[in-house]
């Protein structure tokens, strides 16, 4: 792996994935594909797979394929993320973790606690809280810089 790695996260997409947002997924030119779960159904991976990218897939707890991990850990340019679709709680962090990629609550979010960032990129099949439709771009830099970006549709 060299250079800016390009992820798409997306999560929650509750069996909807409109043309327009693969269309910029596409135009991205991204390296990988993370979805963090409530899937639902499961052509929604084959909108995604004509990306040619691999695609990383958590369960939801609205998901039936038990082949999907409710937990991935991967490591990228030195950096150790962990995906799950249900966010632990204050008390149960994850150790070994940098940052925290999660959906469930529908809810876009960036925040740090107890050292780990924890990512939501909101959610495209149902919005919650007054949260607009959202996924986003995740950007790691060989340096380890991280770059996080919300995408409202």
């Amino acid at each position: 792996m060299q250079g800016v790695l390009r992820i798409g996260v997306i999560s929650d997409t509750h069996d909807h994935l409109p043309g327009f947002v693969v269309s910029e997924l596409k135009a991205a030119g991204l390296d990988e594909i993370w979805h963090l779960g409530d899937v639902t159904a499961e052509h929604i991976l084959d909108d995604l797979h004509i990306l040619d990218v691999p695609i990383h897939v958590v369960r939801g707890n609205c998901d039936f394929n038990y082949e999907w991990p409710l937990i991935i850990d991967l490591k990228r340019h030195g950096i150790r993320f962990r995906l799950q679709h249900i966010p632990p709680n204050r008390h149960h962090l994850p150790e070994n973790t940098d940052i925290l990629l999660h959906g469930h609550t529908h809810v876009p979010r960036d925040e740090t606690v107890h050292g780990i960032r924890f990512l939501n990129p909101g959610t495209i099949g149902k919005p919650n809280k007054g949260a607009p439709p959202s996924f986003a771009f995740l950007t790691i830099g060989a340096n380890g810089e991280v770059g996080w970006e919300i995408r409202k549709i």
